[in-house]
């Protein structure tokens, strides 16, 4: 099977971590892309949570090298590299939605970990072991 390109915006983050912990040597994904704050982009992942690392695991060696990108101003090169993003930025919530919208406009699906969305109409709200046919929405979208 072939795997999913993925990407993590807002990598470096406690939420973050926890999304790039969870990709290591997942069977469906493959890290592609890492990105965070403006002021995080160009460096590589360790050097850029190694003092701040929050996980009891290693920091994974499939991100230690990669180049970080900026969450908000490589929407269109991240867009380009992955299948769809995990989003768990840290800003305020009218920040989020517009970032996620950016991401949706380069027709890259986000895969939320935040609430910014959670009463837009179009937007599904999955729990896969509660209502996994909302995931149906995404393809008419």
């Amino acid at each position: 099977m072939e795997k999913y390109k993925v990407g993590v915006i807002g990598a470096t983050g406690m939420v973050g971590q926890r999304f790039v912990t969870l990709l290591e040597n997942h069977p469906w994904f493959q890290l592609t892309v890492a990105a965070a704050s403006p002021r995080s982009a160009g460096k590589r992942y360790e050097d850029a949570v190694s003092r701040r690392w929050a996980m009891d695991t290693p920091i994974p060696s499939e991100a230690r090298d990669l180049v970080l990108l900026s969450a908000q101003d490589d929407v269109d090169k991240i867009a380009a590299q992955v299948d769809f993003v995990f989003s768990a930025v840290d800003m305020k919530k009218e920040e989020i939605k517009a970032l996620e919208e950016e991401y949706a406009r380069h027709e890259c699906p986000v895969v939320s970990n935040n609430s910014a969305h959670r009463w837009t109409p179009d937007v599904p709200m999955v729990i896969p072991e509660v209502n996994p046919e909302h995931i149906e929405v995404i393809k008419a979208q």
